[in-house]
């Protein structure tokens, strides 16, 4: 029995959590067309034969403007820390830019072994792919430089075979029908801000948190109250929409991408508060499950 530890790494809006739930098979992490969608380091896990690959999917490297934006990238950081192999997700870019360089100076300090993934390589000619690899050939030794498209699945199973040479003789981490250790709470609560990430505009998004407030299961239905906080009284109204249809539009579609993850009826309730600030909150950030930093 092999065994091991991925993390996945990258900019922003790089595709990688896109790129996790194609490895695993199953969506575990939320995805959005917004940058700064993954706020948590979100494992999975993957049991291949005789083998299980634990991907720790990480929030993007951006250049943060508050506390939040501290704690995220921190928590990327983290990851590489412990780890059997990085994943360095690009986007297929001949430009290796600031956050890119970060993450290779780390890896040069770190000594691990590490693979270039150059994602979304549906979105261009053939031909630019090279220009790509010899750019970042260039600035660091790569293990393995592998093109994919995550949304595809071009190019995945040849990236599973490339990881899997760098697990160890060992045991299993976890339970062979286990796929993520995040808590069922916070998996209702981010699909939810995914539904509001494909709905809203410009700064709103960013400013959303979610509480699953109350919990109450029977043998037939499931019963979640969730409150969605916004940083503004203006992103209230906006998030409610007008005749309340946008949250209405927001809690249907929550629901039934929940009854799939829970398979059960579920009744969600959804309410819109107010909480000036809370991402430069220390108090506030540890209630909604961020560390301080």
């Amino acid at each position: 029995m092999k065994s091991g530890f991925v993390s996945v790494v990258g900019r922003t809006n790089a595709g990688k959590s896109t790129l996790v739930n194609s490895l695993i098979g199953e969506k575990i992490a939320i995805v959005s067309n917004k940058p700064q969608t993954t706020r948590y380091r979100i494992m999975g896990v993957l049991n291949e034969k005789e083998c299980q690959i634990v991907f720790t999917d990480t929030p993007g490297i951006h250049k943060a403007k508050t506390r939040l934006g501290d704690y995220m990238n921190a928590q990327a950081a983290d990851a590489m820390a412990d780890t059997d192999v990085v994943l360095l997700v690009i986007e297929p870019v001949a430009n290796v830019g600031h956050a890119e360089q970060k993450l290779i100076a780390s890896l040069k300090t770190m000594g691990i072994p590490a693979i270039l993934v150059i994602n979304k390589i549906d979105t261009i000619p053939k031909e630019k792919i090279l220009e790509i690899i010899q750019m970042y050939a260039k600035e660091f030794d790569f293990d393995a430089i592998i093109p994919i498209s995550a949304r595809k699945r071009d190019g995945i199973p040849v990236l599973k075979e490339e990881i899997q040479k760098y697990m160890q003789e060992g045991p299993m981490f976890f339970p062979e029908d286990m796929v993520t250790d995040s808590p069922i709470r916070q998996r209702m609560a981010e699909i939810i801000r995914e539904k509001l990430l494909w709905s809203l505009e410009k700064e709103v998004p960013h400013g959303i948190a979610i509480e699953i407030s109350q919990l109450k299961e029977t043998s037939n239905l499931l019963v979640i109250h969730a409150i969605i906080y916004c940083e503004k009284a203006s992103h209230k109204g906006i998030v409610i929409g007008k005749n309340g249809e946008l949250l209405k539009k927001i809690g249907t579609a929550s629901r039934q991408e929940i009854e799939k993850l829970m398979e059960k009826k579920v009744h969600l309730d959804l309410w819109v508060k107010i909480k000036e600030g809370w991402r430069d909150n220390n108090t506030l950030l540890r209630n909604f499950g961020f560390s301080e930093h």
